[in-house]
């Protein structure tokens, strides 16, 4: 049974289309506009080892927030179409990833139930090419909104914002790799003892 998610959302503020393949080989073709953000989409499909379509049309002539937040709702979405039942998957997954000076710490539970804690560095750069920092919460946010988890994001100390944030979602992306992998040992059992998730 393929684990395919795929959605499309268009307001009149942007134009997204998401596709994701959770057991797949870390393929992605990504376009936002929004260089970093790239990046950082590309982190997710390859430390998580999923395939990854992101085509992103927004209103960059204003700003990246709407272009930024609305693919985060997609991706999440997407991220829950594709988990389906959840039967015989390990729910929770932890990664801790450095990056130079930097550490993230990421805990998830493909629990049904949405919850964010986030933690980085105050002061960072507020800028990184046209990504603003502050988006990296507000991503987040939005992803575990659809995606329907609970999400720990923990980055005790780091020094260069580029590093802060990139150490994150390499972090979630091993984490949601893990937690959404099949445990053999469950093979058609709901990893929970209320009987769904």
């Amino acid at each position: 049974m393929s684990r395919v998610g795929r959605v499309e959302r268009t307001t009149k503020e942007t134009s997204v289309l998401v596709e994701i393949d959770l057991d797949g080989t870390g393929q992605v073709d990504v376009a936002t506009g929004v260089g970093f953000y790239d990046h950082m989409l590309d982190q997710i499909g390859r430390h998580g080892l999923f395939d990854l379509r992101v085509k992103t049309d927004g209103d960059l002539h204003i700003d990246t927030h709407h272009t930024i937040e609305d693919t985060a709702l997609a991706l999440g979405a997407a991220f829950r179409q594709a988990l389906g039942d959840k039967v015989g998957i390990y729910r929770f997954g932890n990664c801790t990833v450095p990056l130079d000076e930097s550490l993230a710490q990421v805990t998830v539970d493909l629990s049904g139930r949405p919850y964010l804690v986030h933690t980085e560095p105050e002061n960072m750069a507020p800028m990184i090419g046209s990504y603003d920092t502050t988006m990296t919460r507000h991503i987040l946010e939005s992803f575990v909104a659809q995606a329907q988890i609970a999400l720990h994001v923990h980055v005790p100390y780091g020094r260069n914002a580029h590093h802060i944030v990139e150490c994150q979602f390499k972090a979630l992306a091993r984490a949601l790799r893990y937690a959404c992998e099949r445990d053999t040992r469950a093979a058609g059992i709901i990893p929970s003892t209320k009987g769904a998730l």
